[in-house]
Parts: C-alpha cells; structure tokens; sequence
C-alpha cells in the first residue's frame, strides 16, 4: 500500500472517530455527573440518546453550514436549557436607538473586517456562567472588561459577575433569574465594580457582600438598532448584544443561522466580516468553538436578532 493511500485511510479514520459521540458512561465522567437515583440516571440517558442521534443526524446533512457536537448540555431537554441558561430580560423601557448616519448611507453590506480576539489583551477569556441566568452580567462585565483595556491600557484581575447578580436588583435585575445589560451599566455607573478576585463567582443568587467597587463607568451607548450601524460601531469596541439563542445548546463550529428572534442572552460581539458576526459567550470553552459562536452576517443578516439591542459602556 501506497503512502498516499495510507493517508487517505488515516484521514477517514480520523475523521470517523471525531464523528463518534462519547458513550453514557464516559460523557458523565467527562462532565463530573452524578444522579441522586437510578432513576434519574435513565431519565438522562434517554435524554442523552435522543439529543446525539438529533446530532448525528444533523452532522450528515451536508447542505448544513454549522456542525453540531456534545457538550455540558447534551444530557438536558431544550426546555431545561433554556430555562437555567437564557437569563436576559429585555426591559419594556428598553431603548433602541435610530439608525446612526453612517448606517444610512451604507449601501452594500461590505463591512470592514474586524476581530478584536485578535488584539492582544482588548478581549478577556472566555467565562463560564454556569446553570445560572446570569448571561445579561458577564455581557456587561465584559464589554467592561474591554473597555478598560481601550481607554487606560490596564490589564490585570477581571470584574465581579457575582457583584451585578447579587448586588444590582434596586436597578432592575433579578440575579440567576435574569437581567438586562443595560441595568448593569447602569448600576456600575453609580456605585462601581470590584475584581473577581474580591468576589468570586458562585453562580446563584445570594445575598450582596461587596456593593460598589474602585472602577466606575460614565454611561452607555445604544447602538442604532440596524446591522449596519452595528457593524460600524463594533469596529470602534467589542459590544455587548443582546440575543436569541433559544437553538444554540449544540452548536460546535462553522456558521449558524438556525435561530428564532426572541431575546433571550445577552453575549459579546468581538467581531464582524463579510460573511460573519463573532461572539464570545459564556458557557465555558468546552461549548461552541472554543467558546465563541459564528452567526450568519451576508448581506447584513439579523441573525438571532443579534443587531437590535447592542450597546456599549463609556469611560
């Protein structure tokens, strides 16, 4: 046999083995999972059985743009995804802004290209929020995160999610139960954030121990609520933009377009092309690609709803 043969055959076995999901057993070990009762254990099983054979079977349409793969949320019914991870609550006082000039004017979507994850330092590691609602915070946190970089060059220990979950319900959010981005800005606009380091993230909604902090923020932009005004600001800064990501759970790579346009989690723009919107999520880096998601942008897509609700915090 031909070395180019054997390599044809190490491809297809590579392949076919990326292919393959984890058993039961092993994809518990993975994911450090235990159940109280045998039958729970069963309950997930199914649940584990039905959701990778939907996998696979979406894996082999070749017309798909995006694959899908196992993750944390593999053992969950969409139903019970969604409810302990899509945590953002759009406001009824919620702002959307008029379209800025410059996206007026745009007559062709040819956005310039930007991808901030690509600047040393401007975008912070990808989180984890864990089962707690709690997306809404680690947007703000993040588009704070980088903003700080931008205006003072300061790198060092990251801001307290746990704050915004425990702290800012007299601004509108109600921890694990969800918030809005705009309500965090708000509150660390008038009372500050402290580091991660002083107050660590515990995922739930407990009682505040640390309110205020040394870093303060002026205010927030609403960005234009068209696709293009969006894909113009974010050349200036990564902006936190509200979501839906109701279909998300077993996203793995490529370009995603399967989406509904309620607003349901709130997530970090960290970039924009021709052909893509980049975001940064916040269910760790085992989810996704390696923690980020690449949603349908041609011709100026909304994909997800991901153009209406973006914003961004002010020095």
């Amino acid at each position: 046999m031909n070395k180019t043969s054997l390599l044809i055959i190490s491809l297809i076995v590579l392949a076919v083995a990326d292919s393959v999901e984890p058993t039961y057993e092993d994809y518990k070990k993975a994911q450090g999972l235990k159940y109280l009762n045998d039958a729970e254990d069963q309950y997930r099983h199914r649940i584990y059985d039905t959701n990778t054979a939907k996998i696979r079977s979406h894996n082999a349409d070749n017309t798909s743009t995006h694959k899908e793969g196992v993750n944390q949320f593999t053992c969950l019914t969409k139903a019970e995804f969604v409810a302990a991870n899509l945590g953002t609550r759009l406001p009824t006082t919620a702002a959307v802004a008029a379209p800025a000039v410059e996206s007026i004017i745009v007559t062709a979507w040819a956005p310039t290209a930007i991808d901030w994850t690509t600047k040393a330092n401007v975008v912070t590691a990808v989180k984890n929020q864990g089962g707690c609602g709690s997306c809404w915070a680690f947007a703000a946190v993040a588009a704070i995160e980088s903003m700080r970089f931008q205006a003072y060059r300061t790198t060092g220990s990251d801001f307290s999610e746990q704050q915004l979950v425990s702290c800012s319900s007299s601004f509108g959010n109600s921890g694990c139960n969800g918030g809005w981005m705009g309500n965090a800005y708000n509150y660390v606009k008038a009372v500050g954030i402290t580091t991660e380091t002083l107050y660590p993230y515990t995922g739930q909604s407990t009682a505040c121990k640390v309110n205020g902090g040394s870093f303060k923020i002026s205010g927030f932009t609403t960005v234009g609520a068209t696709c293009d005004a969006l894909a113009i600001a974010v050349l200036g800064r990564p902006i936190s933009v509200a979501v839906d990501a109701t279909n998300w759970s077993p996203y793995k790579s490529g370009i995603f377009s399967n989406c509904k346009t309620s607003i349901n989690h709130g997530v970090l723009l960290v970039g924009v092309n021709a052909t893509t919107w980049r975001i940064k999520n916040s269910w760790g880096t085992g989810w996704g690609s390696f923690g980020h998601i690449y949603l349908a942008a041609s011709n100026g897509n909304n994909t997800c709803n991901v153009c209406k609700y973006g914003s961004y915090p002010n020095k």
